[in-house]
């Protein structure tokens, strides 16, 4: 049996803001770049199908016409993106230029390999022509083999930023730093993705404070769209073959995606052309095929006939023929065109299809990069589309399995990218402390009753969607590093604490588990890490915000719950917020610190998951479980410090507080650690 509990349901207004022009033609996100034309160095933040392709053609046109650039050159990290940048008559909606690349300027159509390309981008550099269009690839061999200096006073736009990093075996990465380095170029970098899925980060941090960021929400985005209004994200556990299963989560009525397992991963079962085979045989009887596209022609019990692309077909001839049918820009407005496309490595990153309405993909993808990027599929806004979702239908850890282990860390993964997704998902949350003198900001609105000097208010402006929260006891970022975290890297700080294996496997399975052991302790230690040149006043101003938005955000979808799950509309989401706050008497960063995080993810996997795999999996985690190590210790002794600066005494170790407990027992850690280290 399919257990299915969704673990984020999010409605938006439809206000239609997103993709409402203004006189230049450009769209909110696009308008908002733009204001930002000037900057040498430009990171745009922004969701699958937000305008970030036409955004770049403003502000190179800009760059070329109006700042004295040379050239602009595109890259793209595959050939089928290279189409988002072709010709775009451009004043034709308002704007005072139109885009256009010379045809053999773009060599994501050109013939032959990268390597081979690499001349033509020479050719390019020494014509009159302005604008290049190429694969991520090309432009490496070409910086490789004419040097940065021959890129000088161009724009160089790496669209699918996230591919980049500043590890030094990535060969985008290292000229990227050699091109900041020299400072004649401009760079524009765009990215979809609010996360990468490992824990390389993109560029070094000297070189990211270079450049000017510019963060358009996922909330901004959906909550402007014109049809679209409510979007479903759901982790399914399964027992047996997953072909068996997926017929219960697979609706032949919505437009669907399906992304079937990695050949390697637990949930395959070796043989991906079976695997289509019988999916296609459960969605109803075998008509023959399209001759003109290669689809799959398939009669449901319904009567309709259902018409299929099949992307993982071994013949490359063949899957070539759906791929470009799928692509048919004559097709792009036809909903009738195709109902189900199965995949496997594509139809990913940069793919159209504007009437997805269901991501569903079996097994778990160990990139959070991914997952945003297959989301971003079914999150198109099209006529007559209300809602999308997001289904990852993963194997339940069986207790007779070999790799239970395995099986474990992938459930647990799963729950952080479930965790990820809802903070992308939310509103963005701006943190102020609680200050006599504090009133209200113009724009937001405060709820019924209005701004109240003498409480802690939470103001919400839907326009922006954005939070203005105020917390008692919050430590404000003073640096310069620190604020910037704080407004553009809480995602980033979240991802690396929900990924910590230690953090969510005691969070969600340890009964003795005192909150601040993660919340000040673990997340402390991974902020450190993570931000080595802030000071200890940063460290916390950091930690404070983090653990603030990820506590909010569940305690917000408990009360929605409690609530009654979605009543409330758009405004569910700020209700819950709302209604998390009235339920206490003051809100308090203490208050925040003594909630754990993982506490919603594991009511909803004490749901989807049966007991007997439940208990399994926590036998698993317990055996595994660590005592304190001298790191904690010592910073559960730092914190014992300021403990009794604050209350004149030392933490007590009979306390009826687990928390002043636990502190006391990291200074009697440290106290036999130093009477053993001298006792030799």
């Amino acid at each position: 049996m399919t257990r299915s509990v969704p673990s984020v349901s999010v409605r938006y207004a439809g206000n239609g803001a997103s993709t409402r022009p203004n006189e230049l033609g450009m769209r909110p996100m696009q308008e908002r770049a733009y204001e930002k034309r000037g900057e040498q160095y430009l990171l745009i933040k922004s969701p699958p199908a937000s305008g970030k392709s036409r955004a770049l053609m403003f502000i190179a046109l800009d760059k070329l016409i109006n700042q004295g650039l040379r050239k602009a050159i595109i890259v793209v990290p595959e050939k089928s993106i290279g189409s988002s940048f072709t010709d775009e008559p451009l004043s034709k909606f308002g704007f005072w230029a139109d885009w256009t690349v010379v045809p053999r300027w773009n060599l994501c159509n050109a013939p032959g390999e990268d390597g081979g390309k690499v001349g033509s981008v020479r050719s390019f550099l020494d014509s009159d022509d302005r604008v290049l269009v190429c694969t991520h690839a090309t432009f490496r061999f070409a910086v490789d083999r004419f040097g940065v200096e021959a890129f000088d006073d161009c724009l160089i736009a790496v669209d699918e930023f996230h591919h980049v990093s500043a590890n030094p075996d990535n060969k985008l990465g290292a000229h990227l730093a050699a091109f900041i380095a020299r400072d004649k170029a401009h760079i524009v970098a765009m990215t979809g993705s609010y996360f990468r899925g490992d824990a390389e980060a993109v560029l070094m941090p000297e070189d990211e404070a270079r450049f000017e960021t510019v963060t358009y929400t996922y909330y901004e985005q959906l909550n402007g769209y014109r049809y679209l209004k409510k979007l479903d994200i759901g982790y399914y556990f399964y027992s047996g073959s997953y072909a068996d299963d997926i017929v219960k989560v697979l609706d032949p009525a919505e437009k669907t995606i399906v992304h079937i397992p990695l050949v390697n991963s637990r949930e395959s079962t070796k043989d991906k052309i079976k695997e289509v085979e019988h999916i296609i045989e459960t969605l109803g009887e075998w008509q023959g095929t399209d001759p003109a596209t290669e689809f799959q022609l398939v009669k449901a019990p319904d009567g309709r006939v259902l018409r299929i692309a099949d992307l993982v077909d071994d013949d490359a001839a063949k899957r070539d023929r759906v791929s470009a049918a799928l692509k048919d820009p004559a097709q792009k407005m036809n909903r009738d065109h195709v109902d189900i496309i199965i995949a496997l490595g594509m139809a990913k990153e940069g793919f159209d299809w504007i009437w997805c309405e269901h991501a569903l993909t079996v097994g778990y993808r160990s990139s959070l990069t991914e997952i945003v990027q297959i989301i971003g599929r079914a999150t198109r806004d099209a006529k007559g589309k209300t809602r999308a979702r997001f289904t990852n239908l993963i194997a339940e850890p069986d207790a007779s399995e070999e790799s239970m282990r395995e099986a474990v860390n992938d459930t647990l993964k799963a729950i952080a990218a479930s965790l990820l997704m809802e903070q992308v998902l939310t509103p963005r949350f701006n943190f102020t402390p609680k200050a006599t003198a504090a009133g209200p900001v113009e724009g937001f609105d405060y709820g019924e009753g209005g701004y109240d000097p003498n409480k802690c208010n939470i103001g919400f402006n839907e326009a922006q969607g954005q939070f203005q929260i105020e917390i008692k006891g919050l430590a404000p970022p003073k640096s310069r590093e620190a604020n910037r975290i704080v407004s553009q890297e809480l995602n980033e700080v979240i991802t690396a604490f929900v990924q910590d294996r230690t953090a969510i496997e005691r969070g969600m399975f340890d009964e003795e588990l005192v909150p601040e052991e993660l919340t000040q302790v673990r997340l402390g230690k991974i902020i450190r890490d993570k931000y080595p040149t802030l000071d200890a006043e940063g460290h916390e101003a950091v930690r404070q915000h983090a653990i603030a938005a990820l506590n909010l955000t569940q305690q917000a979808k408990a009360a929605i719950a409690e609530g009654g799950g979605e009543g409330g509309g758009s405004t569910a989401f700020v209700d819950g917020v709302r209604r998390f706050a009235m339920s206490v008497t003051d809100l308090d960063i203490d208050l925040i610190d003594r909630i754990n995080p993982f506490a919603e993810a594991y009511a909803i996997l004490s749901k989807t998951m049966d007991e007997t795999s439940l208990k399994q999996v926590a036998a698993v985690i317990n055996a595994r479980k660590v005592q304190l190590t001298p790191e904690e210790a010592r910073d559960l002794a730092r914190r014992a410090l300021k403990f009794k600066q604050d209350r004149g005494r030392l933490p007590d170790i009979t306390a009826p507080d687990p928390w002043e407990r636990r502190m006391a027992e990291g200074v009697a850690f440290l106290a036999r650690m130093k009477q053993e280290q001298r006792n030799g």
